[in-house]
């Protein structure tokens, strides 16, 4: 199975200043690159919104989507709003009150996307989440927008990590097999690992930070997609791929 995770367009609304990036062209510029990776699945993983959840953008990425005709999901990040992202992209009936997370089966893999939009997994969340991998027998890959470990990016683990980072992984640490997280958030390339976790954390299609510094500072323009392939065996792989960005 191949799957292409695009994540933190931050898409604006018309108009909008975005510092002199083109964000709107970069996110179709990193569609056609996955439309030519030819995946099963396209994923979305949260921070589609430049600030705020806006049905107006939702609206605009689900049309050039739709158009690719490939399988595509989308998750929350924390520049999302779940209630109007579900509703938009007709997903309204796998809301769990107001958080979007859900699994889905692709054969014998199963994959979990998760909800982390207010920065945490809720508590009613972990009780799912060990529900399911207490039902699973094989290694896992999870979706979610918040890295679930410390990622070596000092702005972003003092300012915005996500808050029950411990709680998490205690839970993924309990499960007997391996679990594969694919995240955004951090707007760098990163792998970190941890016991059974191997957390991988893709770059966004907006700019990526200089993950060397504790104050903000972007490190630079390309955009990227990860092509992800998920063997018989159930073994991940998994590949960066970086694409020129777009600037006013």
């Amino acid at each position: 199975m191949k799957i292409v995770q695009i994540t933190d367009l931050h898409i604006a609304n018309e108009g909008t200043e975005t510092f002199g990036v083109d964000v709107r062209q970069n996110f179709l510029d990193v569609l056609k690159a996955a439309k030519e990776l030819l995946p099963d699945l396209l994923v979305l993983s949260g921070d589609l919104c430049y600030d705020t959840g806006d049905q107006h953008i939702y609206q605009w990425i689900k049309a050039r989507l739709d158009f690719l005709k490939i399988p595509y999901t989308v998750i929350s990040g924390n520049h999302d709003e779940p209630g109007l992202l579900a509703k938009t992209f007709d997903m309204e009936h796998m809301l769990v009150g107001d958080e979007l997370y859900f699994k889905r089966a692709f054969g014998k893999h199963v994959i979990l996307f998760l909800e982390t939009s207010k920065g945490i997994v809720s508590e009613g969340q972990l009780e799912w989440l060990s529900h399911e991998l207490d039902h699973l027998s094989n290694d896992v890959v999870i979706f979610m927008h918040h890295p679930p470990l410390i990622g070596g990016v000092p702005h972003m683990d003092i300012n915005y990590p996500l808050q029950n980072m411990e709680e998490v992984q205690r839970l993924f640490n309990g499960f007997p097999h391996h679990i594969s997280i694919f995240c955004g958030h951090y707007h760098v390339e990163k792998v970190v690992c941890s016991g059974n976790l191997t957390v991988h954390i893709t770059p966004s299609t907006y700019f990526q930070m200089d993950w060397h510094q504790e104050n903000f500072k972007v490190d630079h323009y390309q955009v990227a997609l990860r092509e992800i392939v998920i063997r018989e065996n159930g073994t991940v792989e998994s590949t960066v791929i970086y694409l020129p960005g777009n600037r006013f």
